[in-house]
């Protein structure tokens, strides 16, 4: 039997929600009656069932305004998820330092500015969830990803942080770690049919183990961890950081 959540009444903001796992998300929650706002930097269409608005998360000036226009449309926030990232992928003395740079500023910085925006409400509220994701490379290091697994490892320490400043509050705040999972992302590191399959038997030369379930990830399956992290089936869960890899880091 699946679980059912029932977010109707809930106001929901999910970052990166254009594509991935953050649209998997904001779909997942809307389908679980929420009212989701999706922020992103551009989206693919307008044909979204939940609200879209253009944000650049990695402009502090910018996430100030945004969220004070729609809290002041909606004085209330229930959950949030911060899901926007980006790749970039080289050797880290190859590395441009504007890659580095981006890398950092939105998945680590972007989040920090979510949090300074929202923190005051959830704490004024005295309720609330957040959901952060995260990455395995912020537990495992990566060969070529030394500013993704930074800006991951930065990520989840700030998210944890923000969970122990929150808690006396009633705010819990929980991280999920994905690991190589069917999004956009994942595919433009695919350079050949066999790819998929090759990342599953794991690449010894690169220090990168297997995935012992068998599979990659399916977008769903981040989801689903997410909405349960959000919702009163894990009233008291907080600080926890779930790592979806199907084994890939062995528990690290």
């Amino acid at each position: 039997m699946s679980l059912q959540h029932d977010f109707g009444g809930n106001v929901v903001w999910v970052t990166g929600a254009g594509k991935g796992i953050g649209y998997t998300t904001a779909m997942a929650f809307h389908q679980a009656g929420a009212k989701v706002i999706g922020l992103d930097l551009t989206f693919g269409s307008s044909d979204y069932p939940f609200r879209i608005q253009e944000l650049d998360i990695a402009d502090a000036a910018q996430v100030k305004a945004v969220c004070q226009q729609l809290l002041k449309e909606t004085p209330r926030l229930d959950i949030l998820i911060n899901s926007a990232g980006i790749l970039r992928m080289g050797a880290t003395d190859e590395l441009e330092v504007a890659d580095w740079q981006a890398v950092i500023n939105i998945n680590a910085g972007g989040a920090f500015n979510m949090f300074q925006q929202t923190m005051p409400v959830f704490r004024q509220q005295r309720s609330g969830a957040i959901v952060t994701v995260a990455s395995d490379a912020a537990h495992s290091p990566r060969l070529g990803m030394s500013a993704y697994g930074a800006s991951k490892a930065a990520l989840r320490s700030l998210s944890l942080t923000v969970g122990l400043e929150m808690a006396p509050y009633g705010v819990r705040c929980n991280l999920v770690s994905p690991g190589s999972t069917d999004t956009d992302m994942q595919r433009s590191l695919w350079t050949h049919p066999d790819a998929e399959q090759q990342r599953i038997r794991g690449f010894a030369e690169q220090y990168k183990l297997g995935i012992p379930l068998g599979k990659i990830a399916r977008p769903q399956e981040i989801s689903d961890t997410i909405l349960f992290l959000a919702s009163a089936h894990a009233s008291h869960i907080t600080l926890q950081d779930i790592v979806i890899d199907g084994g890939s880091t062995l528990g690290a």
